[in-house]
């Protein structure tokens, strides 16, 4: 038959890595099916062979012989005489077949032909390529930095597809240079027109679980359980964990001997600070363990309301709270419980000073949202401001040392006057 490039269209795809020889001859005989459809109105009377692995085909019609004047129906019926023009001992009655040249559908049909073709296989590549990570999502997976854009970082894995990190999915120290390993988790596929868009992301809880799975084989076997996940991306997460079997201590198992099997996930995730927690069905004593590492004098729980009031010394209350009040924001999301700090000393109706004043008496001079960000740390009143270093705060706070200077300015002027 005549080679019209139309056999290279599907010559060029017989070695696709996404598609199998029984998907790639029904994909074939489709096409042109369609073609002899447009041409001849059905289809019922040809049959196609192919062969894709020389990259060949033969098209042949039926026809059913007819008597001259009796031909109704062209494409499925054949007059005797043009019978026998083809064999000349043919009878009335008998089939014909004859091979349909590709030449017979017509140039433009034939280019309609291969655009429909590649069409096809890359509809058939786009919805295997779907599945595929489909079935991936939630897994962790590893790709090579291709293009660093400001919104998003384009990665390509060993196949070639393109995966996705969009800015808000990456930790916040994250860096990435062409050419880059990144591991992420498949957080989710979607269909942009027919093409999928795989999206990964390095700030979802399961990434942290996942790695856990990966780096701690007692996790990976089942012996130890990740109850619960919390993160703030790049800052620090809090994992509780279990264990049915008494003899593991899962928190031990985790962390390894000096930090030995925790570290590699920390360096992964940024320097990310991470807390593994003994989790237990006593809520007392699991709010107690989530914040950690304040050492809590008593909880009074509100079950139906979801709350918990934790009462500490004074020492302890900047430890709750966390940097940024981090602690106390993930110990809240693991528990499940909104937790509200209290000072003993409050409790009792009296002040660590009499002569002390709280910072809130400021606020005509000092912005609201600086008092915010000292109590963040346990720290609402006058002393307990200026008893601490200029260098410590700005450690433990997000304030400026120029802004912390000014303050203690303040609050100086007062007990001096």
């Amino acid at each position: 038959m005549e080679n019209l490039a139309l056999i290279d269209s599907f010559s060029e795809f017989k070695d696709d890595k996404l598609i199998d020889r029984v998907t790639l001859m029904a994909i074939l005989e489709d096409v042109f099916r369609n073609a002899l459809k447009k041409k001849y109105g059905s289809d019922d009377n040809f049959d196609i062979i192919i062969n894709p692995d020389k990259g060949d085909m033969e098209i042949w019609r039926r026809r059913v012989i007819v008597a001259d004047e009796d031909l109704d129906f062209e494409n499925e019926e054949i007059t005797l005489t043009e019978a026998r023009k083809i064999e000349a001992d043919f009878e009335i009655g008998e089939e014909v077949s004859e091979e349909v040249k590709l030449i017979d559908l017509g140039r433009r049909a034939i280019l309609a032909l291969r655009q429909n073709l590649i069409s096809k296989i890359h509809e058939h590549d786009n919805t295997n390529l779907y599945k595929q990570f489909k079935d991936l999502i939630g897994d962790i997976y590893t790709a090579e930095v291709h293009h660093v854009r400001p919104r998003v970082v384009i990665l390509v894995d060993d196949e070639g597809n393109e995966i996705v990190l969009p800015k808000e999915k990456q930790i916040p120290s994250d860096f990435f240079r062409k050419g880059d390993n990144v591991r992420g988790i498949i957080e989710s596929v979607e269909l942009k027109g027919n093409k999928p868009q795989i999206i990964m992301s390095r700030t979802s809880e399961k990434f942290l679980e996942k790695l856990f799975e990966q780096e701690i084989p007692e996790v990976f076997d089942g012996l130890i359980n990740i109850k619960k996940v919390v993160r703030i991306p790049g800052e620090k997460a809090k994992v509780a964990v279990d264990s049915y079997d008494d003899r593991i201590d899962p928190v031990g198992a985790c962390v390894g001997m000096k930090g030995s099997r925790i570290h590699g996930i920390v360096r992964e995730l940024g320097n990310e600070n991470i807390d593994v927690i003994n989790y237990t069905n006593n809520i007392q004593l699991f709010i107690t363990r989530a914040l950690s590492p304040a050492k809590v004098s008593s909880i009074k729980i509100n079950e139906e309301a979801k709350r918990a009031d934790v009462y500490l010394k004074l020492e302890e209350v900047s430890k709750a709270i966390g940097r940024g009040g981090h602690n106390i924001k993930l110990a809240g999301l693991l528990t499940g419980y909104e937790l509200d700090v209290i000072r003993e000393g409050d409790v009792e109706g009296t002040t660590a000073d009499e002569d002390d004043v709280e910072l809130t008496e400021f606020s005509d001079e000092i912005e609201e949202w600086i008092i915010e960000e000292f109590a963040k740390i346990g720290l609402d009143t006058a002393k307990s401001i200026l008893k601490h270093d200029v260098e410590d705060l700005v450690r433990r706070t997000d304030l400026e040392e120029e802004t912390i200077l000014d303050v203690m300015k303040i609050l100086k002027e007062e007990f001096d006057s």
